[in-house]
């Protein structure tokens, strides 16, 4: 077992990391927007161009054993929209005014961001959390997974040199090369910001480090099918969700709550798509494969093919298949399918009766994990979406979407693209929202007089108002 002591070595690796950090970090505070804009771009591009970002998809699945080694491309689209909405954004300067109010906002770099990378994205989250970061003007140290710390340090590399190439300071960019927990624990003290994206150990971390924190949730995104459903389009955005990059992401479908005039269709339609329905027997074989005695999740599957997962629980099931199905033997903590699963298997709970019961199958979902993350509904119902609204303990809900592919942002929806996703305090986060360029800077707010805004006091207290009571002489 690993020393959660820092030795004198590893502190001195990480002081120097800080000292270069710093000493770059007053020069990249005085950029002007045209700089910073191009420095984006520049990283972008070297990280994110299609024969890079494949090479690195494919070199994070070999290294860590958990994805998809073909499908880990398809996250691409997060590069391209992370940039366009950070290339949208002021960040230099008075960046906002209001002439009613007389208010400028002005904003300022954060600092030095320590950034915590996941063993999911580890090619993905470094260059989302560089734009961003840049855009910013901070300067950013990296923590990789330890799973993964070989495809993080080199994607660090690639934009280190293209900051080199355009002449800037590649220090504004640096990496831990081989971090431990006692080095990530330290490293968390040093810098101004933490951004730590992965599971409720790493939120607890960060948030206990002493420094702001931004963090991510863990998540059991469950998915409502009501009478109005397409069941077709449905189960085909379903397969998106829940094989992108074998399930690995906290946003793939994992709970499917199925009016019961649908069922039989909506499985019939997820079966065309490549799903395979397990048996009650296979469901408990797959039971014993995915979680241990104490019901830890068991490593060895997450993320992993559904052949894979099949034959560590004990059957086999056909090479065309692309996901497993269970039918859930019920909601809570003591049944395991209906929380979270990181891998290519969902599980299937069917309502009947009015919309009400998928609501209340749903509360009790989100009582087992995934307060905070994500739900998704497929009706055209709009008294069903926002009564779902209304009642979930979510902080994005996905109307007919795949929602691995749109929570994070979608160029076919308006969220902010992002690799990190806010849960608010259901998931013991700070913002109950996408993080994104605004949470890497702070604001300088200049207040200008105007003219008085004081209503009358009878006016702001109404019906409670009573004029006869009198100050206190």
């Amino acid at each position: 077992m690993a020393s959660k002591e820092i030795t004198p070595e590893q502190l001195e690796v990480l002081e120097k990391l800080v000292e270069k950090a710093r000493r770059v970090q007053g020069i990249i505070e005085n950029y002007d927007q045209e700089r910073v804009d191009r420095m984006c771009r520049a990283v972008a591009w070297a990280a994110g161009n299609p024969e890079n970002f494949d090479r690195l998809g494919k070199m994070g699945v070999e290294e860590s054993g958990a994805g998809d080694w073909n499908g880990r491309y398809g996250k691409r689209h997060k590069i391209l929209g992370v940039l366009r909405d950070a290339l949208r954004q002021k960040s230099v300067g008075m960046v906002e005014f209001n002439p009613e109010k007389g208010l400028a906002r002005y904003a300022k770099p954060a600092g030095l961001i320590v950034s915590l990378i996941p063993m999911t994205n580890p090619e993905l989250t470094p260059i989302v959390t560089a734009i961003y970061a840049l855009k910013a003007r901070d300067v950013v140290i990296f923590s990789p997974h330890p799973r993964t710390k070989k495809t993080t340090f080199e994607v660090v590399r690639l934009m280190r040199e293209a900051l080199k190439a355009i002449g800037e300071p590649e220090d504004f960019l640096q990496c831990v090369e081989s971090p431990n927990m006692a080095m990530v624990n330290k490293i968390m003290t040093m810098g101004d910001l933490i951004m730590a994206t992965g599971g409720p150990a790493m939120t607890k971390a960060a948030h206990s480090s002493g420094k702001p924190a931004y963090c991510s949730g863990a998540g059991n995104a469950t998915m409502i099918f009501d009478e109005t459903t397409d069941v077709e389009i449905a189960a085909r955005n379903t397969r998106i969700s829940k094989t992108s990059d074998f399930g690995s992401g906290c946003s793939a479908d994992g709970n499917l709550v199925i009016y019961g005039g649908i069922y039989d269709a909506m499985v019939e339609a997820l079966k065309k798509e490549g799903g395979y329905l397990a048996t009650d027997e296979q469901r408990e074989m797959l039971k014993k494969a995915m979680w241990d005695e104490e019901g830890h999740r068991i490593v060895a599957t997450v993320a992993v093919a559904p052949q894979k997962l099949a034959k560590a629980a004990g059957f086999e099931i056909p090479e065309d298949r692309k996901f497993i199905m269970v039918v859930g033997d019920g909601i809570g903590k003591e049944h395991k399918f209906s929380g979270e699963k990181l891998t290519t298997l969902l599980t299937l709970h069917r309502y009947e009766g009015e919309f009400e019961n998928a609501l209340k199958m749903m509360d009790e979902i989100y009582k087992v994990g995934g307060r905070g993350h994500s739900c998704g509904i497929y009706s055209h119902d709009d008294d069903h979406i926002d009564r779902l609204a209304l009642r979930a303990p979510v902080t994005r809900i996905m109307v007919r979407q795949p929602q691995s592919k749109a929570n994070a942002g979608s160029a076919e929806n308006g969220m902010p693209m992002t690799s990190s996703m806010g849960c608010g305090v259901w998931g013991g986060n700070m913002v109950s929202e996408n993080i994104s360029l605004k949470h890497y800077m702070q604001s300088t707010w200049v207040a200008r007089p105007i003219m008085k805004d004081q209503p009358d006091e009878a006016i702001l207290f109404g019906e409670f108002f009573d004029p006869s009571k009198k100050k206190p002489q």
